[in-house]
């Protein structure tokens, strides 16, 4: 195992805020093992690249010699996370859970490594709790505490519902760290509130508490928001090599940086070697080989390069053209707007039938839809018939 500068230089990469650092030295300084937890609820079939932030970060630990909790939610999804929610969120039937729960334990191991994973599901201890035992779960803590929540905090002022059931989630989910005595658990920015629950009932339980370790969300395609499969701007770890290829050459230049921080698994030296280039094609096409190489393989990697350059040459792109960046107010612009604002039409009714007539594209592929969404954060080439095009940059302002 490495001495534990060197191990804290690799943990504190790219991480929010660790709890408390202290700690975590006297722990690692111990020389044995940690246990490393991470909970994911299955409300969704498949995973994206935002969730594999904290996946990353889980590998590296295990790199590190340390053993990875990889802790399935199928419990807590009953109640539903409420985190960042302004409404009660609908909870799953047990056969969605089941179902999705398979598809993560498939997935994980793209980045994983089995033989140091340890896949729990939070179930396993939950279905044996008794009524007596909720009971006294729910005593730990007071409802002042839970209003403490943002989120909490804010539906209460403006009136809207919070069941009672939601503030278990939270108790649950630090539960899961007293059934699995974990030494450090990681979450998102916005699981600060239940990650330190844990430390708080691992303390009740006379167990030593965990250290906390919050990793940055992951912005979207737009650059802006979150990445959700609900806001339609996410990489699916199940997208074809060529659809992640294609969504990864369309992000902002400043955007690839921050997926390369958090996403990418070369050295620091070597990123910082891409930078001083000065080449963010070459570097976008890089980090893009390099995610689909880890989700797919090399040769699909290999494929979905060659095909877009296939696909680049069939619409006979030129090396050189008009270059400008479109204000939004809004997280898009529509297509049509864009081919009228960048000159490429000279009306949106004309811009709307070159559309329709398949004579528009963005980066070599044919759009049909004139309210096909141009999202902020994107630079893409446009085309609108056979010798119109501009590299646009749409901004929000």
């Amino acid at each position: 195992m490495q001495d534990t500068q060197t191990q804290l230089e690799v943990i504190y990469r790219g991480a929010e805020e660790v709890l408390v650092r202290d700690e975590l030295i006297k722990k690692l300084e111990r020389g044995t093992p940690l246990r490393i937890k991470a909970g994911f609820d299955p409300t969704a079939a498949d995973l994206h690249l935002g969730h594999t932030v904290l996946i990353n970060k889980l590998r590296q630990f295990q790199d590190l010699g340390h053993q990875v909790l990889f802790l399935i939610g199928d419990f807590t999804s009953l109640i539903g996370d409420p985190t960042g929610k302004n409404e009660t969120r609908k909870p799953l039937t047990p056969e969605q859970i089941q179902e999705n729960a398979r598809t993560y334990a498939e997935q994980v191991f793209k980045i994983l490594d089995p033989d140091k994973t340890e896949v729990c599901y939070n179930s396993e201890w939950a279905n044996k709790l008794t009524s007596a035992d909720m009971i006294r779960l729910l005593a730990q803590q007071t409802v002042a505490r839970m209003l403490e929540r943002d989120d909490f905090s804010k539906r209460y002022k403006e009136g809207r519902p919070i069941s009672l059931h939601e503030f278990a989630y939270p108790l649950m989910q630090g539960y899961d760290s007293v059934a699995m005595r974990a030494d450090v658990e990681l979450g998102g920015t916005d699981q600060k509130f239940n990650l330190l629950m844990g430390r708080e009932l691992q303390k009740d339980a006379g167990q030593e508490p965990q250290c906390v370790l919050t990793m940055p969300l992951l912005e979207g395609l737009d650059g802006v928001k979150k990445m959700s499969k609900s806001l339609n701007n996410y990489i699916g770890l199940m997208d074809s090599p060529g659809d992640m290829y294609g969504k990864l050459m369309g992000i902002s230049d400043e955007l690839m940086w921050r997926y390369y921080e958090l996403l990418s698994f070369k050295s620091v030296e070597a990123i910082d070697k891409l930078k001083s280039a000065a080449n963010p094609q070459a570097a976008k096409m890089e980090l893009a080989r390099e995610l689909i190489e880890r989700f797919h393989d090399a040769e699909a990697a290999q494929r979905a390069s060659r095909a877009a350059g296939n696909k680049f040459k069939a619409g006979d792109i030129p090396d050189e053209m008009p270059e400008l960046v479109l204000e939004c107010e809004g997280d898009s612009l529509p297509l049509m707007v864009v081919l009228r604002e960048a000159g490429l039409a000279a009306s949106s009714s004309e811009a709307r039938n070159r559309i329709a007539q398949g004579a528009a594209r963005i980066d070599g592929d044919v759009e049909t839809d004139p309210k096909a969404a141009c999202v902020a954060g994107s630079i893409r080439v446009y085309q609108c018939g056979k010798k119109r095009f501009a590299r646009v940059s749409v901004k929000k302002i």
